[in-house]
């Protein structure tokens, strides 16, 4: 049975340095999905979630010398991520437009149950859109990239403790938010 050897930050960071594109590739494939992970948690849709992601990976590559920890090239990364991610707030915050709605079809949904998701997806999103953005970091990396307290702490250096403590007042906050939503109307049928 062969071991998988999965390579350091730094060790793929020295690589890149050298010019070696698949180690930068490397470090792209493992990255990819957190970076775009915080950019949403700040930005709130997923095509400039995207583009932030990508030109984050974009000003890594370029100022990667900068990088002066290689070893925690991932904190250094989500700290480019969420200054380009604030500077296109800060962008839209200048010219007001209208936003495009979203209705994406539910394949196969009859539109009485597609209304109710899309009730469910609107309050989940204006929820997490009330929460703190260090807690909409924390809470999108640990329930929807599955990544563990002391990960989250190492990358976004911060105490594992405030690591958990966010989260746990994140989840609080959504549970309380969210609770007139899954909640029946008094008077309203069971069953």
């Amino acid at each position: 049975m062969y071991r998988v050897v999965t390579e350091s930050d730094g060790t793929l960071v020295a690589r890149a340095r050298l010019g070696d594109e698949v180690a930068f590739g490397e470090l792209v494939a493992r990255y990819r999905r957190p970076a775009y992970t915080v950019a949403l948690s700040i930005v709130g849709r997923h095509e400039d979630a995207e583009d932030v992601a990508q030109e984050s990976f974009l000003v890594a590559i370029e100022r990667l010398d900068d990088c002066r920890k290689p070893d925690r090239f991932a904190g250094w990364l989500l700290t480019i991520v969420r200054n380009r991610a604030r500077n296109l707030m800060r962008k839209r915050a200048v010219r007001v437009t209208e936003e495009i709605p979203f209705d994406a079809p539910a394949g196969g949904l009859g539109p009485e149950r597609e209304a109710e998701l899309g009730e469910l997806r609107e309050a989940l999103r204006r929820a997490v859109g009330t929460l703190s953005t260090v807690q909409r970091e924390i809470l999108l990396l640990h329930d929807l990239e599955g990544w563990k307290h002391r990960e989250i702490a190492e990358r976004l250096e911060l105490p594992a403790g405030t690591v958990r403590s966010h989260l746990h007042f994140a989840r609080k906050e959504l549970r309380e938010r969210l609770r007139p939503v899954h909640q029946p109307e008094a008077g309203g049928r069971a069953g």
